[in-house]
This record gives C-alpha cells, sequence and structure tokens, in this order.
C-alpha cells in the first residue's frame, strides 16, 4: 500500500497534473477516472455520500491504478484528519482554512507529535499495513512522502493569506471558487473585481512561496488560462457533473432521434 507519491513528484518537476472529485461515492467509479489516466481522484469526504466502509473502498480502488489517492475531509477537524490518514490516503485535502492559525492547526494534526498532534495508533492502521510496514510507514512519513493541501474559499483566509502561504510543511493552496465567491458577496460571479482581486492575492502568495497553486476551471477561467498563470494541480470537475452532462446530452440526441 506504501508507494512514492507520483503527484508530489511532478509538481516538483513542475508539471501540471489533473485530477477529478469523486463525488459519487462509487469505488467503480473512482476506478475508473484512476485507469482513464488521471494524475489524482479526490475522494470527497465533505460534500459525497460515504463513510469510512466506502472510503476505504474508494481509496482500495483508486490505488489499484497509478493515480494518486488524495482525500478531502469533512472540515478542519484533527479527528477527521486523523481517521483519513489512518486509512492510507496518499493526500489530504483541508476545507476552508481561514487563517494562518488554522492552517498550523490542520497541518500539525498531519504529523505524529513532537512533530505534530497526530493521535498515534501506527501498528493497527492500513497506513502502515496494519503494522507489517511500519518502519517503511515511518520513513516515508518523515521524507515527505504525504501530500497537503489547503483549501482558500473565505474573505478571512483572504485577508491573512500571506501568512497562511508562508508557513512550513504544505505544498498546494487551492482555491474554492464557489465558498469563496459567495463569502465575498457576490456568489457565483468570478469575474466580479472583488473576487478577481482575491483570486490574484492567492495566486501571488503560492508562487512567491513556490507552493503548487491549485484549482478549478470555471466560465471566466478556462484551464489554459489557468495553466499560464501558474497553476499546475488543477481538478477538472467531478464525477457527478460529468454523468449528469453524459446523460443530459444522450436523452437530448435520443429524442431527437426520435423526432
Amino acid at each position: 500500500m506504501l508507494r512514492e507519491n507520483a503527484l508530489k513528484a511532478a509538481l516538483a518537476a513542475g508539471q501540471p497534473t489533473f485530477g477529478l472529485i469523486n463525488s459519487t461515492g462509487s469505488a467503480v467509479v473512482a476506478e475508473m477516472i484512476g485507469l482513464a489516466g488521471y494524475d489524482f481522484v479526490l475522494i470527497d469526504g465533505e460534500h459525497a455520500p460515504g463513510d469510512q466502509a466506502s472510503y476505504l473502498a474508494c481509496l482500495h480502488a483508486v490505488m489499484s491504478t497509478k493515480a494518486t489517492a488524495l482525500f478531502r475531509v469533512a472540515s478542519n477537524d484533527p479527528v477527521h484528519i486523523k481517521r483519513a490518514l489512518d486509512l492510507g490516503v496518499e493526500g489530504i485535502m483541508i476545507p476552508d482554512v481561514r487563517d494562518a492559525n488554522a492552517a498550523r492547526a490542520a497541518i500539525d494534526a498531519c504529523h505524529y507529535p513532537p512533530k505534530g498532534t497526530r493521535g498515534s495508533a501506527a501498528r493497527l492502521i492500513r497506513a502502515s499495513d496494519y503494522g507489517f510496514s511500519i518502519d517503511r510507514y515511518d520513513r516515508g512519513f518523515g521524507a515527505g512522502e504525504l501530500f497537503i493541501c489547503l483549501m482558500i474559499e473565505s474573505r478571512s483566509a483572504i485577508d491573512d493569506i500571506d501568512a497562511i502561504a508562508a508557513i512550513d510543511g504544505y505544498d498546494a493552496l487551492l482555491i474554492g471558487p464557489y465558498d469563496l465567491s459567495g463569502s465575498l458577496g457576490v456568489p457565483g460571479r468570478f469575474d466580479h473585481p472583488a473576487f478577481r482581486d482575491a483570486v490574484a492575492r492567492v495566486e501571488a502568495a503560492a508562487l512567491k512561496r513556490r507552493k503548487a497553486l491549485g484549482g478549478a476551471a470555471t466560465a471566466t477561467d478556462a484551464l489554459e488560462q489557468l495553466i499560464a498563470r501558474g497553476y499546475r494541480f488543477l481538478t477538472n470537475g467531478s464525477d457527478v457533473a460529468f454523468l449528469r452532462e453524459a446523460f443530459t446530452r444522450d436523452l437530448k440526441r435520443a429524442r431527437g432521434s426520435a423526432s
């Protein structure tokens, strides 16, 4: 279960990386995303239906492919983070990191004492092959194999973005455009000056600190534009959105052929 983090290696080499959010909670769909060749699959523990057992099934599925298995926890809570890490995720995404103190707490929750505050059951968990590979797990973790992403989704995070970006111990900052625009009072208005200014501040802070910059295409920012501005950690959408669009397109075509 322990392997080199291919996502971190690609980002370190400056390569753009692409992934999909597994919003269905389906292990079959998660496996298909990985087999399609995406760099990462983001198993969604924040919004998708699921529990530890279904998340584990998705994790098994993704790790049968070459894709890196990421997990978005429900909130910036040490218990949620601990339970995700114990499953053996290869990367963790922390939603709604609102200031530098919250960022430090999230990073601390990813590490055992004395480096952090993570509760230890290392000899029992899947992450260490249930204790069969505990030394290898400790070495890999100590060498920074875990990918840590902090999500920027609020006005308060923008106000403290320089301090957040300056913290050590994380790999990427990812902008959540819908929540961020809502927090700024302009929900979904990605061309609004307040939103554009906030995004520019995150971009500048991440690039200054040489952190991977993450985001998703919107109606005003195509993937090509994001890549040109330095984004390297890109979510192309979700399985739910892809399926919805495919269903709608197919039914429209079918009804058109019958008319």
